[in-house]
């Protein structure tokens, strides 16, 4: 993979991600490729965990479905993303291989090497595409950032929770989930 990169002038499209058998996991946003590697730490894959077994004990029975990451999720022809966790409310965007369209709620866990691309390009990315709430949580500082598609399908500033606070989704119903679960305050972490 590495020398077609250095090969390829022009964006890339989700038919040249889909071509790529080389064992590394990659995201593609706005044709600009994305190397996922290393794995995510315990904290950051646990926190992910956490935060998608809430999403599935709450929405068994429902029409929605989570799902956690590696799954793919087309958002366009340049842009095909892996989210820590995700919830989709149409099943028609749900397809053997993929999710195809904007997720109702995307979930990413930030890491040292990935927060910027989280909180910038994929922020932006998710905006653009309609991703109804975003939800960012910091393993190291303890926080989680929900930023929430307005009237004029724009996420604003966000609003910010801490560790100790209770974030209510509208994907879950209006359902609060609280953080010390994700977070796991008072048990192996911090």
């Amino acid at each position: 993979m590495s020398s077609i990169l250095k090969l390829k002038t022009d964006r890339y499209t989700v038919a040249d991600y889909l071509s790529w058998d080389d064992g590394e996991r990659w995201e593609l946003i706005d044709g600009i490729v994305y190397n996922m590697s290393p794995a995510p730490t315990i904290k950051h894959h646990d926190m992910g965990m956490n935060f998608y077994s809430l999403l599935r004990n709450r929405l068994q029975g429902k029409p929605c479905k989570p799902f956690a990451a590696p799954v793919d999720v087309v958002l366009s022809d340049h842009d095909v993303v892996q989210p820590d966790a995700l919830v989709v409310c149409d099943r028609t965007k749900i397809t053997t291989k993929n999710i195809q369209g904007a997720p109702d709620f995307v979930l990413e866990v930030l890491s040292p090497s990935t927060s910027r691309k989280d909180l910038r390009e994929k922020k932006a990315l998710y905006e653009r595409a309609g991703v109804s709430e975003y939800l960012v949580l910091d393993p190291l500082e303890l926080y989680a950032l929900l930023f929430r598609l307005d009237a004029e399908g724009h996420y604003g500033t966000g609003e910010v929770y801490g560790p100790e606070e209770s974030v209510i989704l509208q994907v879950l119903g209006g359902e609060a989930v609280d953080l010390q679960e994700v977070f796991e305050i008072g048990g192996e972490y911090p």
